[in-house]
């Protein structure tokens, strides 16, 4: 299976902008082929607005964020693989989630998605029928600034 941080990214991007609130990345500066603006590094994390009102050109894939912003007045080419987002959150409540760096291959030339068809079975209990799925409670992380 292909990883599902950026899935999770993605959600709770939406779900931070849905509630008119500032998502704000986590940014592990040192990860290879990170680009971000240097001079706003500290303990090697960055953290960045990538509200819709402060970010250009956004794109999100399953490797990799990019968009363009200006930092101290001056534009600049953000490129972040997704091994090096290390949490997302929002500014105004602190609401968000933290990924661990297990969780995602560090070298994104690694990531091959499995394009063989593979086949498989699937036993259905009383309690996980597709009729009666089980219900599960969603769960998220507070991010303490």
């Amino acid at each position: 299976m292909t990883p599902n941080r950026p899935y999770l990214l993605r959600a709770f991007f939406d779900w931070i902008v849905d509630n008119e609130c500032t998502p704000h990345l986590v940014v592990d500066a040192g990860f290879a082929n990170v680009q971000v603006p240097t001079q706003f590094v500290q303990d090697g994390q960055i953290v960045l607005n990538i509200s819709p009102s402060a970010v250009t050109q956004f794109s999100l894939d399953l490797t990799q964020l990019s968009f363009n912003a200006r930092f101290g007045g001056q534009p600049m080419q953000v490129y972040v693989p997704l091994g090096a987002v290390l949490a997302i959150y929002a500014r105004e409540n602190g609401e968000g989630t933290v990924f661990t760096a297990d969780e995602f291959l560090e070298d994104e030339d690694d990531f091959v998605p499995e394009l063989e068809s593979v086949e498989s079975s699937v036993e259905f209990t009383d309690e996980t029928s597709p009729e009666k799925p089980e219900k599960k409670k969603g769960s998220h992380l507070r991010v303490i600034k």
